[in-house]
């Protein structure tokens, strides 16, 4: 479990493919404090367990599946992804709840200064527009942020300095996908409904 609250955007070493899937290592600094074997660490939004590390940074196992399901098929050296530590019993809350599991690749249709702010609108399949609600929550590539505008195929968000300066959305360009994970809640309701036929 996570928050979406980003504490560093690493650096993709390598992203290589093994006989058992995909190596993913990552230069860190800031989540490699208390990091141990089987630690569950939040890249780009995605849950990845800690196969081994040094002071350097992380290295992943990442199955197909995840690779082929994820903005993960994109990613390179020299990509920048946003780290997570999981959620402490005893840790803060800033964000939302976001469980790292990935819901679908979103497409990033516009990214623009508007003013003196920053707007962001992610495209996605129209069968998830259920689950997104003005002034909901949404995680973007694992960062916990919120929905200022929906339609049956799009979401858009206002991105605050801080944000740009700590996370890889700096990088983003229209065209770009980025990892979407909805609302836990609202796919729950939405679930209900559905079973209840309404």
């Amino acid at each position: 479990m996570f928050t979406g609250i980003v504490e560093e955007a690493g650096t993709v070493a390598e992203f290589a493919p093994t006989p058992r899937g995909w190596s993913l290592r990552v230069a860190a600094r800031s989540v490699l404090s208390g990091v141990a074997l089987g630690d569950s660490i939040a890249v780009n939004g995605c849950c990845l367990t800690v196969a081994a590390f040094d002071d350097t940074g992380l290295r992943f196992d990442v199955l197909e599946e995840t690779r082929r399901l994820t903005s993960f098929r994109t990613l390179a050296p020299g990509a920048a992804v946003n780290l997570e530590r999981s959620l402490r019993f005893d840790g803060k809350v800033g964000g939302h709840f976001v469980t790292g599991h990935i819901d679908v690749p979103g497409r990033v249709e516009a990214f623009e200064l508007r003013g003196a702010d920053h707007y962001l609108r992610v495209g996605f399949p129209a069968e998830f527009g259920e689950l997104v609600v003005p002034k909901g929550c949404i995680a973007i590539d694992g960062i916990s942020l919120t929905v200022a505008e929906c339609a049956p195929e799009h979401l858009a968000v206002w991105l605050i300095p801080h944000t740009l300066a700590v996370t890889n959305l700096r990088e983003r360009r229209a065209g770009d996908t980025v990892n979407l994970e909805f609302d836990l809640l609202a796919k729950h309701v939405a679930r209900l409904l559905r079973a209840r036929g309404t």
